[in-house]
């Protein structure tokens, strides 16, 4: 019996997991964060097919582009720092 050496790559190390009435859950590589609609209103009203479209161009710089928002991770993380992010 032959095996293969090679498994599956995993494509995406980031996407939405979760859409809710309050926000979004992001997994990025293996950490799951909460984006609530109040500091991130740009996704509160948007279609949902342009909330799951992220790329995710460098490490740690996130792109919605149907949406044309830019967000770090560190603005995720830490949105109490970049207090304009939560007026749209």
């Amino acid at each position: 019996m032959t095996t293969s050496g090679t498994h599956g790559t995993v494509t995406s190390q980031t996407e939405i997991s979760n859409i809710s009435a309050n926000g979004l859950w992001l997994l990025c590589r293996d950490r799951e964060y909460f984006l609530p609609y109040d500091q991130f209103p740009w996704f509160k009203d948007a279609p949902i097919k342009h909330v799951f479209n992220l790329e995710e161009p460098h490490p740690g710089h996130l792109y919605w582009p149907d949406l044309d928002v830019d967000l770090s991770l560190d603005i995720i993380q830490h949105p109490e720092r970049f207090l304009c992010i939560a007026k749209s």
